[in-house]
């Protein structure tokens, strides 16, 4: 299949024969948008931009990877009006508040789900975050684009069956959207692959970290570590994604 300008990316991360393509593409675009957010163009500059930072706000890793960014000035123009946002909001939801009656089966909850406004706004606060809804709009792309590559280019689907897998979380990504991106046949032979191609990558990282605590018996000082010098960042990533050893991403 011939490749073109959406495909690359999902190719070079294949082809980076990393523990996980999609824990590539997912760093690759989080920098693209902290350098957008933070960085030399200035975005957070262009009133547009604010106003739709100033509305979804950050969440708290995102706050923290834009802190270790390292653009002081930057961060503190969105700071600056999103407080504004935040503190009108806030004293709305206070002028509005007035504290409902307890009832006595409210007492005997053990966890009772949140009823205060106040509570529900916060949460709503915390759920939103300007970096995160951008990241799924394009990671929304990028697994549609995985399964037209899947369905289209026979050499693609050798080249993932060939690969070492996914991390679990992308994993069960993948395993949803193949629910409706597949037909019954297709969905058939990817879930026997896929299925095949985790057992086997999931047992070779098991067997790597099982090495690496072998390898601190004074009888194996001398053997060979095989493949477990980076057993304890590659297991932790193909378990729940991401990569534990990077150093934060800053500004350049």
């Amino acid at each position: 299949m011939k490749e073109q300008l959406y495909t690359i990316p999902l190719n070079d991360a294949i082809n980076a024969d990393d523990e996980c393509p999609f824990c590539y593409i997912e760093r690759n675009v989080e920098q693209d948008l902290l350098d957008f957010t933070l960085g030399p163009a200035s975005s957070y500059m262009e009133s547009d931009i604010r106003e739709a930072t100033d509305k979804a706000g950050f969440c708290r890793e995102h706050f923290k990877k834009m802190f270790d960014y390292g653009n002081t000035l930057g961060n503190a123009w969105i700071l600056k009006t999103h407080y504004i946002r935040i503190n009108n909001e806030m004293k709305a939801q206070f002028k509005s508040y007035t504290p409902g009656k307890t009832s006595l089966k409210d007492k005997f909850k053990k966890h009772a789900e949140s009823s205060n406004p106040i509570g529900c706004w916060v949460k709503e606060k915390e759920k939103s975050c300007y970096i995160c809804n951008r990241f799924a709009e394009t990671y929304k792309r990028y697994i549609d684009t995985f399964f037209f590559m899947y369905k289209k280019d026979p050499e693609f689907g050798e080249r993932i069956k060939n690969s070492k897998g996914f991390c679990l979380h992308h994993f069960g990504d993948l395993c949803d959207a193949a629910e409706t991106a597949l037909n019954d046949n297709e969905k058939t032979a990817f879930f026997d692959m896929m299925f095949g191609l985790m057992e086997s990558n999931m047992s070779r990282l098991a067997e790597d970290v099982a090495w690496l605590v072998e390898k601190f018996d004074y009888l194996n000082k001398d053997a060979d570590w095989k493949n477990s010098k980076d057993a304890i960042q590659r297991g932790m990533q193909k378990l729940k994604g991401g990569y534990p050893a990077d150093a934060p991403y800053k500004k350049s």
